[in-house]
């Protein structure tokens, strides 16, 4: 059977993608929710959950897809698969987005998936930032940062942002202001393993470093973990000189036609959902 999954689920979702090595946020579950609560699937066999997929609706004409998950002992016997043409039901007509690893990029290219771009996960240490004109985000910034990530991204996300943009124990977000405007943003949150960075949208290479850091800053992290995509080489090129390395890569991908990003985005907020 499969079926739209409880809250609880969805926290069982993240458990299982972290004994998958995806190192989730400790409070990735509730944000994660409140986007779509609708969003996220699983199948089960003797009345448990044996896989799990979200197709998070985050606007009338964007979807993400991710959290594609089936425990070991029921692969291959294409309840995955089930779920996931189950699932993507839920986008309708809606272009459709997924950070896929290499492994699986045939398969979604076999759904209508389309390579766009790539982005790589860089890890290492977290340097004093430059925190002039930055600061902690209040509620009053929240319709400028929605308008700051649609230019960055290319769709609209106002639900996941309202949750992810909320200051919390485990999550910080940071604001640069130029002038009398606020110019980019940066969130911090801590996971089963180290400090995750993303969204990072600013004007440039130095100011996206500031703000990164600042945001890290923020929960006292020592170490962070940033998702940068290809089209940031000079980012990439600066945190390979301050000694990250870079462990992981994925390829963005879209069914349907692909949202225009600009220019500013340069670190995604989850691979999960966009």
């Amino acid at each position: 059977m499969m079926r739209t999954a409880t809250r609880a689920e969805i926290a069982q979702m993240l458990d299982w993608a972290a004994a998958e090595g995806w190192n989730p946020g400790l409070d990735d579950a509730a944000a994660f929710a409140d986007a779509d609560p609708g969003g996220f699937f699983v199948a089960e066999q003797d009345g448990q959950p044996v896989a799990a997929i979200s197709v998070v609706n985050h606007s009338d004409s964007f979807a993400f897809l991710g959290l594609y998950l089936c425990q070991p002992t029921y692969r291959g016997r294409g309840i995955g698969y089930a779920l996931w043409q189950h699932a993507l039901a839920h986008a309708g007509t809606r272009t459709v987005g997924l950070d896929g690893v290499a492994a699986q990029q045939e398969n979604y290219a076999r759904s209508g998936f389309v390579r766009t771009g790539a982005t790589t996960r860089f890890e290492g240490p977290c340097a004093a930032p430059d925190v002039t004109g930055i600061r902690p985000v209040t509620p009053a910034d929240l319709d400028a940062l929605a308008t700051l990530d649609r230019a960055a991204n290319g769709f609209d996300r106002p639900r996941f942002l309202n949750a992810w943009l909320t200051d919390a124990d485990t999550r910080k977000t940071v604001v640069q202001v130029t002038g009398d405007r606020l110019t980019g943003f940066a969130t911090a949150r801590l996971c089963r393993q180290g400090c995750k960075l993303g969204p990072v949208i600013a004007g440039d290479r130095d100011a996206a470093l500031s703000l990164a850091q600042a945001a890290a800053g923020a929960l006292d992290a020592r170490a962070m973990i940033i998702d940068v995509p290809d089209t940031q080489p000079a980012l990439q090129d600066a945190l390979r000189a301050q000694g990250f390395a870079a462990t992981f890569e994925t390829a963005r991908m879209y069914k349907g036609p692909a949202p225009t990003a600009g220019p500013g985005l340069f670190a995604v907020a989850t691979l999960e959902l966009g």
